[in-house]
């Protein structure tokens, strides 16, 4: 890539990912990544919490959100190598890569020939990489330094929005929410809008944070199934 190439590319880096609240700038940084980067075909984020679990946000489509849990799952896979061990892993060809042959396969079948798994942030509260997913064979051999630009605006975006040191317990946060959203959508079949502003007015009136609320539910209603 040239240098006015370079150029171009980092002032469509900085106008893409323009911070605004987290989860916006988290979005912003997939479909940037989308946007932006060469061969990227689609993207997310996985978060590692510091209980150990994974969890992907932002996707930029359906398809990623099977792809990233197969790679729990198996815990083999780029984006799951990305945010537990390695910092930087790239596979240019997932059929004939010997490291991932259980999760290639399943990637191949759902249309992925590539894919690259980049450290985004790692804090005491838990690691964060951005997933880039390519149909094309041969896609990211050339990414080093554009994904190093990447992630550096990203990062810096994603401090702008809201500590780092935090992201991960926000989107562990938001997870247990939906989960407690989806608890009162089919106890009272009510819609998601609904359901939520139930919970809204229930953590208004009993002075109790919103998580909290949901947590309660939560645990409450996973006691109940299990007695």
């Amino acid at each position: 890539m040239g240098n006015e190439a370079v150029i171009d590319t980092v002032n469509r880096l900085a106008q893409t990912l323009s911070p605004g609240d987290l989860d916006h700038t988290l979005r912003t940084i997939t479909s940037g990544a989308v946007d932006v980067l060469p061969d990227v075909d689609q993207a997310s984020i996985t978060v590692l919490h510091d209980d150990g679990s994974l969890s992907t946000v932002a996707e930029t489509a359906e398809v990623i959100l099977e792809l990233d849990a197969r790679q729990y799952e198996l815990r083999e896979g780029p984006c799951y190598e990305a945010a537990a061990e390695t910092s930087h892993v790239i596979s240019t060809d997932l059929a004939a890569d010997e490291r991932f042959r259980e999760y290639a396969a399943f990637a191949v079948e759902k249309g992925m020939a590539a894919q690259a798994g980049i450290r985004l942030f790692d804090s005491n509260k838990g690691r964060g990489a951005l997933n880039l997913y390519s149909t094309r064979v041969g896609a990211f051999e050339d990414l080093g330094m554009l994904s190093a630009l990447f992630v550096s605006q990203a990062a810096a975006a994603i401090a702008y929005a809201g500590e780092v040191s935090d992201v991960a317990y926000a989107m562990s946060t938001r997870a247990m929410i939906g989960k407690a959203v989806g608890i009162v959508m089919e106890r009272y079949s009510l819609s998601e809008d609904r359901a939520f502003g139930f919970l809204t007015r229930l953590s208004q009136t009993r002075n109790v944070k919103l998580r909290l609320v949901a947590q309660e539910l939560v645990d409450a209603t996973e006691a109940q199934a299990e007695s």
